[in-house]
């Protein structure tokens, strides 16, 4: 298994919110073993302040990041994208984007917080509920070992498993999580 960054996009409808956690936050952790990008396949055009409030109350970089279009990803002169991650959720009849490529796919679908209606206070109840959920499985994905990359039938599954995991299952012992 060779030291390959490994570049994964997260991707949803708007990408204001879920996915942007997902990047910033993924990119603050992984040091130089992932490469990490966040898009849309209808992108709002800018990201959630409830998304950029949250990620800097846990100290997480927030500098460069965007709403962009899947299409960015798509061109023949883009980077090659080794994993893409679907965040929208698929439960509340919420469409995710398709994609065509040779990349793993996986999907970790959790309900958009940027849906959520009622006071800030229940808006920010959202947006760190959406960010717990996030953690546990970026937890799940960073504790995998380096030569689980080596077998892609063995990585989708391990990978489609994080996409269940939710914030209690951290404690459990279902072989996906990690603590920390």
């Amino acid at each position: 298994m060779t030291s390959h960054r490994h570049r994964v996009l997260f991707l949803c409808t708007g990408n204001s919110a879920r996915s942007v956690l997902a990047e910033a936050t993924l990119r603050a952790w992984a040091g130089e073993r992932f490469e990490v990008f966040s898009a849309g396949s209808q992108p709002t055009g800018r990201i959630n302040p409830f998304a950029l409030a949250q990620l800097e109350a846990e100290g997480i970089p927030t500098s460069g990041l965007r709403s962009k279009s899947w299409d960015e990803f798509a061109t023949a002169d883009a980077v090659p994208i080794d994993l893409v991650v679907t965040v929208c959720d698929a439960a509340a009849a919420e469409t995710c984007p398709v994609v065509f490529g040779d990349f793993l796919r996986t999907h970790w679908g959790l309900p958009d917080p940027a849906a959520v209606e009622g006071s800030d206070a229940d808006k920010r109840e959202a947006f760190d509920q959406a960010h717990r959920i996030v953690e546990a499985r970026l937890r799940a994905l960073l504790a995998l070992p380096a030569q689980a990359w080596g077998d892609r039938a063995a990585l989708k599954e391990a990978l489609d498993r994080i996409g269940l995991l939710q914030p209690e299952d951290e404690d459990g012992d279902d072989g996906a999580t990690t603590h920390g």
